[in-house]
């Protein structure tokens, strides 16, 4: 989709491997406002510090530099000096301020940035910027994800027209937590950063928070949305309004769409599970039970070889560290009940849930008539390609 005011760029600048797009840009013509979540890990990236703080600072950016090969992780000083010179690059060829650029990268963890070769490669990348390029963004992010990951929304704000359109990239080291990912979202509502963070938050809580592949969080989490404002709305200055109410909505299930995708692109991934526990005391439990389904190595890798083995799934309960009463504990593969006040159904019913498992999306629910609480995640099996990928990531 097509954001009046946004550019895009990608190219190849060779940071880590030759022949591949791994630096892109995205650039907005005027400075937007700006909202961002980043990484809970306290391992975090240069990137990752130096984009908190400028958002943080200004609330607003007009550019966003990425580069895929090398995450400039754990690289010390010589790291955020390399993030500094790389952002100084871009804003000294578009001519804007240092301080509203924000700079992001993704890969392996420990090795250097050359910083000569951002110098090479940016006054071309500056001068590919088109309205239509957002897919050559999409792909330069990459890194062990097997396919771009876009989404796009529409949604009438005051009678106005609102676009937003996002990309995003991850398939391995995914956990709720901001999961390990990228992701950029254009729009061109009128929204003040204030609202538009608060927006980012709850949209974020349902959607990048919630999916798991490994249970693996990264060093260089990223969402960053950019609101340029050219769709004309009166701006929207609290996510309570009407106006809102309805971008926040639409940012949600466009973040949610793109969460998705990554856990059916997860590494080695064949199936797309989500993982919903009722029954809890409270919420607060359900969520941390259907985490500890949706991370168990052993569950997914049941599910990789469609065994209905429901045993694992308690057993995962049991170590879950919540309250639990394994005599109430109903288990359901889609609407076959594999379980029922804590013991097994039977034959029968495990062999209907073996053709639930066959599918490539299906719903496992965990029931455990304790109360009203309720969690979810969205996770993906875990396949011997799985294993593959990871052992030899860096070669």
């Amino acid at each position: 989709m097509l954001i009046d005011g946004f550019f895009y760029a990608a190219v190849e600048a060779g940071i880590r491997k030759k022949n591949r797009l791994d630096l892109a840009l995205i650039f907005s013509e005027t400075p937007a406002e700006a909202a961002g979540v980043f990484t809970t890990s306290r391992v975090q990236a240069a990137p990752v510090v130096l984009g908190r703080k400028r958002l943080h600072d200004f609330g607003k950016a007009q550019a966003i530099l990425i580069n895929s090969g090398i995450a400039n992780a754990c690289t010390g000083e010589p790291g955020m000096i390399a993030a500094l010179a790389c952002s100084r690059l871009v804003a000294d060829a578009l001519k804007i301020s240092e301080n509203l650029v924000q700079v992001s990268s993704t890969g392996v963890i420990g090795e250097q940035l050359t910083v000569e070769r951002f110098a090479v490669a940016i006054p071309g990348l500056v001068g590919s910027l088109e309205a239509n390029s957002h897919g050559r963004v999409a792909k330069a992010m990459m890194t062990t994800d097997t396919v771009p990951k876009t989404a796009s929304r529409e949604v009438e704000i005051q009678g106005k027209k609102v676009r937003i359109f996002g990309m995003t990239k991850g398939a391995g080291m995914i956990m709720p937590n901001m999961a390990t990912m990228l992701c950029y979202v254009m729009t061109d509502a009128a929204v003040t950063a204030g609202a538009l963070q608060d927006m980012l938050l709850h949209a974020v809580d349902g959607s990048f928070n919630r999916i798991t592949v490994d249970g693996d969080t990264s060093t260089n989490d990223t969402v960053l949305v950019l609101a340029n404002g050219r769709a004309g709305n009166v701006a929207i200055n609290s996510s309570d309004s009407e106006g809102g109410k309805a971008l926040a909505a639409a940012l949600g299930d466009l973040l949610l769409d793109l969460a998705l995708q990554i856990v059916k692109d997860g590494e080695g991934a064949t199936k797309l599970v989500t993982v919903r526990v009722v029954g809890a005391e409270n919420d607060r439990d359900a969520d941390a039970a259907a985490r500890t389904i949706g991370n168990s190595a052993l569950v997914k890798t049941a599910f990789f070889g469609e065994d209905a083995n429901w045993g694992r799934i308690i057993a995962a309960l049991g170590r879950s560290g919540i309250e639990i009463d394994p005599a109430r504990v109903a288990i359901f593969f889609d609407d076959v009940q594999m379980v029922k006040n804590g013991l097994g159904q039977g034959t029968e019913a495990e062999k209907k849930a073996t053709e639930v498992l066959k599918k490539k999306d299906f719903e496992v629910v965990v029931d455990l008539g304790m109360g009203t609480g309720q969690g979810h995640v969205y996770t993906s099996d875990f396949s011997i390609d799985y294993v593959k990928i990871n052992a030899d990531y860096r070669s």
